[in-house]
């Protein structure tokens, strides 16, 4: 297997390529708290495993052989092709980020009314100031990611259908495709936030106008100073409540955003590769 490595080389580069820029791109794995090396490590192995399928004398790998030098040099066309595949990484890397980010939108929903708008953490991951909550969140969804083996399916199933489907000049042709295929992401994202936050609002809504009524009507009882301890006590309450179907619903939008991104690419690599 070495020697057939070391025999197409250049083939080689470009899978470690789009395994690399999918690697420095995921959530957790882009954190600049990781070793560098590991994900080196972590990509050439995902190269190892994905590079005995593809071919440059046959299949969706076959149009680059014209682009690569005979003698093994380098040439500016390589070097294109070699930005394309990160290209590609990134995109995936980029998707599964906005899956995480509904999660950490959502707790920036509901974080205000109880009462932790101004308690924010450092996020390691993203390396930006997170509300509270929303840190909650998002380290929920990754230990349901983690747990539920989708982290393993992205490598497996996601990367696999991405080299078996789709290569740089698929993207080019069907660049607006893909953008737009980006921005309904962007709309799923704010659609999940919002679902995940609404009882929790809708709930901190009604505590609100509970405890407003009570001050006018009963002025003595002070009760706009407890008011944050209820929202927060009432917040608390509705996540223990619901922490069951928010873990169902997290794996479902993982599931969900997957298959989508796999649909897309069966559909590009099947328009551009005659049916393959």
């Amino acid at each position: 297997m070495l020697e057939k490595i070391v025999g197409n080389a250049p083939l080689f580069l470009l899978v470690a390529a789009r395994c690399f820029a999918l690697i420095m791109t995921l959530p957790l794995f882009s954190s600049k708290t990781v070793s560098r090396l590991p994900k080196v490590a972590l990509a050439f192995y995902l190269a190892y495993f994905e590079f005995p399928q593809l071919l440059l004398a046959d299949g969706l790998f076959s149009s680059y052989g014209n682009y690569l030098s005979p003698d093994g040099n380098f040439s500016l066309e390589y070097i294109l092709l070699l930005i394309g595949e990160a290209m590609i990484g990134a995109i995936i890397g980029f998707y599964v980020n906005v899956i995480f980010a509904a999660f950490s939108t959502a707790g920036q929903f509901f974080a205000f009314q109880m009462g932790f708008a101004a308690s924010s953490v450092y996020d390691s991951m993203s390396e930006v100031e997170n509300p509270l909550m929303g840190e909650f969140l998002n380290f929920l969804a990754m230990l349901v990611f983690l747990q539920t083996g989708l982290f393993q399916s992205l490598f497996t199933a996601g990367l696999g259908t991405s080299f078996k489907s789709l290569n740089v000049f698929s993207i080019l042709e069907h660049s607006d495709r893909l953008a737009g295929f980006m921005m309904g992401g962007l709309t799923t994202l704010f659609h999940d936030a919002l679902i995940i936050s609404l009882p929790i609002v809708a709930t901190l809504f009604l505590v609100n106008v509970t405890v407003g009524i009570l001050s006018k009507a009963a002025p003595q009882m002070n009760l706009l100073a407890e008011g944050f301890p209820i929202l927060i006590l009432s917040s608390f309450l509705i996540l223990a409540f619901l922490l069951p179907h928010l873990i169902e619903f997290f794996a479902a939008s993982f599931r969900h955003g997957f298959k989508d991104l796999q649909t897309l690419f069966s559909q590009i690599g099947y328009q551009i590769g005659g049916g393959q």
